[in-house]
């Protein structure tokens, strides 16, 4: 599966817009054959900053990036951030979360 994570900076007169600005896109991707997930985090230090945590099938990340909304959201989500996003991509084996060994709860 592929992981993306977008670290977004949004201009603080955007925060309290950003969800709504994004969610029609936010729509189609969880829509794609391909998305395992497609979730938005907001940064409980920096209120301004959001990250957007995406799961996809092993070749998914090259088909949602043909979405028609691409241009789009190039148009409209840079007037609402401060830079340009960063981003971690990797390719990891299998298709799900694995439960954190470090740290198990007991069944009860």
């Amino acid at each position: 599966m592929q992981i993306v994570v977008i670290r977004f900076t949004v201009r603080e007169e955007w925060t309290g817009r950003w969800l709504h600005l994004v969610d029609e896109f936010t729509r189609a991707t969880r829509a794609e054959d391909s998305n395992l997930w497609f979730w938005w985090a907001r940064c409980v230090d920096e209120p301004n900053v959001f990250f957007l945590i995406e799961g996809h099938c092993e070749d998914g990340v090259e088909r949602h990036l043909k979405s028609p909304l691409i241009p789009k959201i190039q148009r409209e989500w840079p007037g609402a951030l401060v830079e340009t996003p960063r981003v971690l991509m990797t390719t990891m084996p299998g298709d799900d979360w694995q439960e954190l060994a470090l740290l198990p709860v007991p069944v009860q």
